[in-house]
C-alpha cells in the first residue's frame, strides 16, 4: 500500500507549544531553534533554500558550458588577472572625467558613461504606455543616490548610516588613488534626495503617470542640452519624442542643481559612480570594501558570498534566458506545466466566486472585475520565445569588458522596443528565478520554473499542501490584479478607472483599514520600528487575498 507523501515538514514541529497558543512556533519551532543562519546571509527561509537549490543547479550548468556562458564565468572566476589588472580597467573612464572644463562637457561625459552602463543622473527604460498597453514608451525615473531611498538622507534614525557612507566613500576613493573626502559625496546626494518622491507616494500609479513630448522635457529640465544628451548618448530622438516622467518636480530640482552646485562636485559624484558601479568586477580591496558597507553596513550581511556564487549571480545577470533553456530541460518536466495550469484555473475560479459574492460592490463594478479576471494570461515555467544572444560578444579573460559589453546589449535591447508593439511573450524573470510576479500593464501572472518546487510545489504531495504552498502564491499574484495600485488597471492592462464612485470609495476604506492595522505592527523588542502599511498594503492584501483564495479554491 502506498504512502501518502503530505508535503509538511513534520520534523520542524515544536509539539511542546500548542497551536492554538502559537501556531508559528508549532509549526516551525525546532527550526527555528536549531538553525543556524549561514554567515553570508542576513534572512534566511523557505524562499533562499529554494534560491541555495537553484544556485547550485545553475552552477552545475554554468561550469559545464564551453559557449559564452562558460566564458563569462570564466573571466568572474580569474581571481588572480583581476588583481594584476588593479583598477586598470576603469582609469581611462576616471581620465575622461578629469578632462570636463564646463557643464556641457560634464553632460556629454555623463551620457556616454551611461551609455556603457557606469553611470547617470536618472534612471530610464522601455516599458508599455501604461494608458496604451500596445505601445512601448520611454520612462523616466528618479535616481542619483547610493543610499536606497530619499528618507536615508533625511531620518535621524540613520545618522549612522550616512556617517559609514562617507566613510565608505573616502575609502573607495583612495582605493583609487583619489584624495577626497567622501562628505562631499554625502552633501550633493542628500540634496538630490531633497528632491526625491517618498516610496509611498512613488508607487501611486495615477501619480507616476505624467507624459510629457520633447518640449515640454526641455520646460521640464531648464538648463539642460537634451540634444547633446542623446547624441553623446547614441539615442535616437524618436526615444525621446514621447516619454513618461515618472517624478516630475525630481527632474526640475536636478536641473537646478547641475546649474547651482559646484561643475567639481558634479565630476567628483560621476567619479564615484563610475567606483561604485565597477566596484563587484575589480580587485579583492575594492570588491571587500563595497561589501563592507553595502553588504554588512547598509544590509546586515555578515561575510562576503563565495567567489563562485557572486559568479553564478553574474551570469546569470548576463545571460539569464540562455542558462534558462538549459535549466528547463533538466528541472522542469512537462506534468508540472501541465499541474500548475490546473491549479492556476481553479484559484481563477475561487477568484471569480468570491467577487460574484462581495456584498459590497455594485454589479456593475463586478461585472468590470470579472471582465478583467477573464483576461488574465498565465506564464508557467519559461517563455514561448527565448532571447537570442547571438550579438553579445564575450571573453573568457576581460571581466570588465563582458561587463560593458553585457550592458550596451541590454541597453540596445531597451531601445529597439521604440516603435515597436508591445511583445506580449516577453518575461521579466528567468525560468531560475525563485519567485513570481503580476504584470498590471500585461495583466499576466508569471510563475517560473525554481519555484515550482517542493515545499511549495509537488508533484507527488498532497493537493491541500500544495494549495497551501503555491497555491497561496497564485492567489498572491492574482490579488496584485485588485490590489491598491493594481485594481487601477483594467483587463487589457490599461490604466482606467473602471470602478463605481461609491465601490472605490468603499475599497479604498477597507483598504486604510489594512494600512492602519500594519502601521500598529512592530517587532517585539523594537517598538520604536513600526510597519509602514501604506507602504506595504499592496503585499498585504495579496497575501492575505491569496491564502483566504488558496483555501477556497481546494
Amino acid at each position: 500500500m502506498a504512502t501518502l507523501n503530505s508535503g509538511i515538514a513534520f520534523e520542524h514541529f515544536d509539539k511542546s507549544v500548542r497551536p492554538q497558543d502559537d501556531l508559528y512556533r508549532h509549526v516551525n519551532g525546532t527550526w527555528l531553534r536549531d538553525f543556524e543562519l549561514p554567515a553570508d546571509k542576513a534572512v534566511h527561509g523557505v524562499f533562499h533554500e529554494l534560491r541555495d537549490l537553484s544556485e547550485k543547479q545553475v552552477r552545475a550548468i554554468i561550469e559545464s558550458d564551453n559557449g559564452k556562458i562558460g566564458a563569462l564565468y570564466k573571466s568572474f572566476m580569474a581571481a588572480d588577472a583581476i588583481e594584476a589588472l588593479g583598477t586598470t580597467p576603469i582609469a581611462g573612464y576616471l581620465a575622461q572625467v578629469d578632462g570636463i572644463t564646463n557643464l556641457a562637457e560634464f553632460t556629454s561625459v555623463m551620457a556616454k558613461l551611461e551609455a556603457a552602463g557606469l553611470g547617470g543622473i536618472f534612471g530610464s527604460g522601455v516599458i508599455p504606455d501604461a494608458k496604451d498597453s500596445e505601445s512601448n514608451l520611454m520612462h523616466m525615473v528618479q535616481g542619483a543616490i547610493s543610499l536606497p531611498d530619499e528618507e536615508y538622507y533625511r531620518e535621524d534614525d540613520h545618522a549612522e548610516i550616512r556617517k559609514a557612507f562617507a566613510e565608505h566613500v573616502t575609502a573607495m576613493f583612495k582605493l583609487v588613488g583619489i584624495a577626497a573626502d567622501g562628505q562631499r559625496i554625502l552633501d550633493l546626494e542628500t540634496k538630490i534626495a531633497s528632491h526625491h518622491w517618498d516610496t509611498v507616494k512613488d508607487r501611486d500609479a495615477t501619480l507616476t503617470y505624467n507624459k510629457f513630448s520633447r518640449a515640454e522635457l526641455e520646460t521640464l529640465m531648464p538648463g539642460f542640452d537634451w540634444a547633446l544628451y542623446l547624441s553623446a548618448g547614441e539615442v535616437s530622438e524618436k526615444a525621446f519624442e514621447t516619454v513618461i516622467v515618472m517624478e516630475p518636480s525630481f527632474f526640475t530640482g536636478l536641473a537646478g542643481l547641475l546649474q547651482s552646485e559646484p561643475l567639481e562636485d558634479w565630476k567628483l559624484w560621476l567619479k564615484w559612480e563610475i567606483i561604485s558601479g565597477s566596484a563587484p568586477y575589480l580587485n579583492e580591496a575594492i570588491v571587500n570594501q563595497n561589501f563592507k558597507f553595502f553588504g554588512t553596513t547598509l544590509s546586515g550581511t555578515p561575510q562576503l558570498r563565495e567567489r563562485w556564487k557572486r559568479g553564478v549571480a553574474v551570469t546569470e545577470g548576463a545571460l539569464g534566458e540562455e542558462i534558462g533553456k538549459e535549466y528547463v530541460a533538466r528541472h522542469f518536466p512537462p506534468a508540472a506545466k501541465a499541474a500548475m495550469d490546473e491549479l492556476i484555473r481553479y484559484l481563477i475560479e475561487a477568484y471569480r466566486i468570491s467577487i460574484t459574492n462581495l456584498d459590497w460592490m455594485s454589479p456593475e463594478t463586478k461585472v468590470k472585475a470579472l471582465e478583467k479576471l477573464g483576461k488574465f494570461t498565465p506564464k508557467v515555467g519559461y517563455p514561448d520565445k527565448w532571447r537570442d544572444y547571438s550579438a553579445l560578444e564575450i571573453s573568457p579573460d576581460d571581466l570588465m569588458g563582458n561587463m560593458l559589453r553585457v550592458a550596451k546589449f541590454e541597453r540596445d535591447f531597451e531601445l529597439a522596443k521604440i516603435g515597436v508593439p508591445v511583445d506580449r511573450t516577453e518575461w521579466h524573470m528567468t525560468p531560475q528565478t525563485v519567485n513570481a510576479y503580476y504584470s498590471p500593464r500585461g495583466n499576466e501572472v508569471v510563475f517560473p520554473a525554481a519555484i515550482l518546487q517542493s515545499p511549495y510545489f509537488d508533484l507527488n504531495a498532497d493537493a491541500a499542501t500544495n494549495y497551501a504552498g503555491i497555491g497561496a502564491t497564485i492567489g498572491h499574484e492574482i490579488g496584485h490584479g485588485f490590489d491598491d495600485q493594481g485594481s487601477k488597471f483594467d483587463g487589457d492592462g490599461n490604466l482606467n478607472d473602471w470602478w463605481v464612485d461609491s465601490d472605490r470609495a468603499e475599497f479604498e476604506k477597507r483598504a486604510n483599514i489594512l494600512i492602519e492595522q500594519f502601521n500598529a505592527l512592530h517587532p517585539i523588542d523594537a517598538p520604536e520600528m513600526s510597519v509602514n502599511g501604506a507602504l506595504t498594503v499592496g503585499e498585504n492584501i495579496g497575501d492575505l487575498g491569496g491564502l483566504a483564495i488558496a483555501y477556497q479554491a481546494v
